[in-house]
C-alpha cells in the first residue's frame, strides 16, 4: 500500500452499496446477501475497514472479536487490485484491531482452491488447524482453517 491515493478506514452502512459490488464480484457463486451484510455492519462486536484508491472501495474486510478470540468473517480485494498488497495491508490491520479488543488469537476460513489467500495467511504465522468438507456451498469447496496465535 505505498500509494499515497490509497485509503485505509473503517467501514459503515453507507459502505453497503460498494462492498456489495465487491462481494458479488470476488465470490461470484457464494457471496454474502444484502441483509447479512448489513447485519455484518451494523453488529456491536464486528470491526470492518474499507481500503479505498482514489476514492473507490477496491477491498474490504471484516473481523469478530468475542473474549479472547476473533474471527475473519470476510476480506475481499477487488481483482484488479490483486496483487499490490492491499489484501497483506488489510490483514494486518485486522490484526492489529483484533489484538486492540483484546484477543489472543484469531481464526479464519479459507477456500481450499484459493492458494493466493493461502500463501498470505501463511506468511503471516497462520496455521492450518482443520479442514470443513464442502464447506462452501454451492461448489462445495472445502474451507481450511486457520489460526494464529498470539495475534
Amino acid at each position: 500500500m505505498n500509494d499515497s491515493a490509497v485509503n485505509l478506514r473503517q467501514a459503515s452502512v453507507d459502505d453497503l452499496d460498494a462492498i456489495m459490488q465487491l462481494e458479488t464480484a470476488t465470490f461470484p457463486s457464494d457471496a454474502w446477501n444484502r441483509e447479512t451484510m448489513q447485519r455484518e455492519l451494523r453488529s456491536r462486536v464486528n470491526r470492518y475497514y474499507v481500503v479505498e484508491q482514489d476514492d473507490t472501495p477496491v477491498a474490504y474486510g471484516g473481523i469478530r472479536v468475542v473474549s479472547c478470540d476473533a474471527d475473519v468473517q470476510t476480506i475481499a480485494v477487488a481483482d484488479g487490485s490483486r496483487g499490490q498488497g492491499l489484501g497483506r495491508a488489510l490483514m494486518e490491520h485486522l490484526m492489529q484491531a483484533a489484538r486492540d479488543e483484546g484477543a489472543l488469537q484469531m481464526f479464519l476460513e479459507v477456500r481450499a482452491d484459493n492458494p493466493n489467500a493461502i500463501a498470505l495467511y501463511e506468511s503471516l504465522d497462520f496455521e492450518q488447524i482443520d479442514v470443513r468438507h464442502g464447506y462452501y456451498q454451492p461448489d462445495g469447496i472445502d474451507a481450511i482453517v486457520m489460526m494464529k496465535e498470539p495475534v
